[in-house]
């Protein structure tokens, strides 16, 4: 499935991202689309070298007369974010995407596409195989675990790259380019809690909420779009208060960069309460509705009958960790000073699990100062102290990417981007975390830029990207190539 994008242009590009959608390769499951580029290298000839943790290099030699040019980087990741909407079968680390052309875009049935970082990806293939395009050395740098824990950028050496320009292909507005973003900060927050047996006279439900659109957490998050976690803790907060509401499972959110588009708790309610409850499931649907009619379209809210737990959590506790969840911050905290069109510091509450005795919360931190990075960690600290958490822990920390307006390749792409298009881009930083602050603190040398096609709703599976968009991308990475700085 999904041939049909074989034949849009460049096909070059779309061989190559093609090939990519019938690799599997979700986050730390990278091992199949490494096999296809070290093959990939040795088909052509191509230096090819694997790093202890999964990054591959793959270095093409200048063409003739151009030796003297500056070594450009080109630098993308492998995974994938790995989302589906309930209702379909895919399995992430077994099944290709099935892409398809809708309009003027491409997309995917039900999953994410995996443009992010695919696209950028199969650019730097389409380059790294022509035969006809002049160009400076290239070195080609695919890193692992970009998704999850940008894993491959953390643990790449010094001294492998040999590169003075360094595009990174993972971002996505065309007619722009960007030059800084966030850094970010997971917290990992654990409570032990006791339970107790479901009273004999409780009926239990599965209330569910699904239909959000969810999103990149960086990218989306000023968007407005409900997070599945907070509503949902939201009900159960308000209706705890008229109806004795027991709690024994509470699942939401799958991926700490991606905003929870689903989420379900599984409760108890007594039985001469039964119509109370549902009618109040019906309320809570009817005001979410209209609360996000214009971002959440397809918002759904309900509760089935389903076979009743043995097990609840105790009372005491179950207050206790409802009530920090309500209290914990996400979405936006602050937009920047000196850019009004950027977020500067937001938070997503990306992952719930509550079974069994044990309470996990997640929530990623990103900012592009880091004294309000660490600000907010404090007050996570502070707010999941005060409800005796067991554990509160802070980890994958990865720095932003402070912007160089002087930088020579920022002028260099100006200029072709203006001769080839009739006008001048935009320069932006963006509130996403990129691998650029982690790469430029181990090659302090290199002079970076981030470029790509449009693509709309990253990390969920309404993910698509621009068709005319790629095209524009294509000729102006090309066109960047042939005309970088001599050394």
């Amino acid at each position: 499935m999904g041939k049909e994008i074989l034949s849009l242009e460049p096909k070059a590009v779309w061989k190559f991202f093609y090939d990519l959608t019938q690799i599997p390769r979700p986050s730390k499951k990278e091992g199949k689309v490494i096999e296809y580029l070290k093959k990939f290298a040795s088909d052509r000839n191509l230096e090819v070298i694997v790093d202890e943790v999964g990054n591959v290099i793959i270095r093409k030699p200048a063409t003739p007369g151009m030796e003297n040019k500056k070594g450009i980087i080109l630098q993308a990741h492998m995974d994938m974010v790995p989302q589906k909407n309930s209702d379909v079968e895919h399995d992430f680390e077994k099944d290709p995407i099935d892409a398809y052309i809708d309009g003027e875009w491409v997309t995917a049935k039900g999953t994410t596409l995996g443009a992010d970082n695919g696209i950028g990806l199969a650019a730097a293939l389409a380059i790294l195989d022509s035969k006809d395009i002049k160009h400076g050395p290239i070195e080609a740098l695919f890193t692992v675990d970009e998704e999850t824990g940008m894993t491959g950028a953390f643990n790449l050496k010094p001294g492998l790259l040999k590169g003075d320009i360094l595009i990174n292909l993972d971002f996505e507005d065309e007619g722009e380019l960007c030059i800084g973003c966030a850094g970010g900060l997971e917290a990992n927050l654990d409570f032990t809690y006791k339970e107790k047996e479901t009273p004999s006279d409780y009926k239990a439900y599965k209330v569910v909420i699904k239909g959000l659109k969810g999103g990149h957490s960086g990218v989306d998050i000023h968007l407005g779009r409900g997070n599945a976690n907070v509503l949902l803790a939201r009900f159960l907060y308000h209706i705890s208060k008229n109806i004795p509401v027991e709690i024994s499972v509470f699942e939401g959110g799958n991926m700490r960069n991606a905003i929870p588009r689903e989420g379900y708790a599984i409760v108890t309610i007594p039985e001469n309460k039964v119509t109370d409850f549902e009618n109040a499931v019906k309320d809570f649907e009817a005001i979410i509705k209209n609360e996000y009619k214009t971002v959440e379209p397809d918002l759904t809210f309900f509760a089935e009958k389903t076979d009743t737990p043995s097990m609840v959590m105790d009372d005491t506790d179950k207050k206790r960790i409802l009530n920090v969840i309500v209290a914990t911050p996400n979405g936006v905290i602050r937009m920047s000073n000196d850019m009004p069109d950027l977020v500067e510091t937001s938070t997503n509450l990306a992952i719930i699990v509550i079974k069994n005795g044990s309470a996990s919360i997640k929530a990623l931190m990103r900012s592009s100062v880091d004294s309000s990075k660490d600000a907010l960690a404090e007050v996570f600290d502070a707010l999941y102290s005060l409800a005796n958490a067991d554990n509160i822990e802070f980890t994958g920390e990865y720095p932003g990417w402070k912007p160089n307006p002087d930088s020579e390749i920022l002028k260099v792409m100006t200029e072709q981007y203006k001769t080839l298009f009739g006008n001048i881009p935009k320069i932006s930083a963006i509130h996403a975390g990129l691998e650029c602050g982690l790469l430029g603190g181990i090659y302090t040398n290199w002079d970076m830029i981030a470029v790509g096609p449009t693509i709309k709703y990253p990390h969920s599976p309404d993910e698509k990207v621009n068709i005319e968009s790629v095209k524009k991308f294509w000729n102006f990475l090309v066109h960047t190539i042939e005309n970088v700085e001599k050394k």
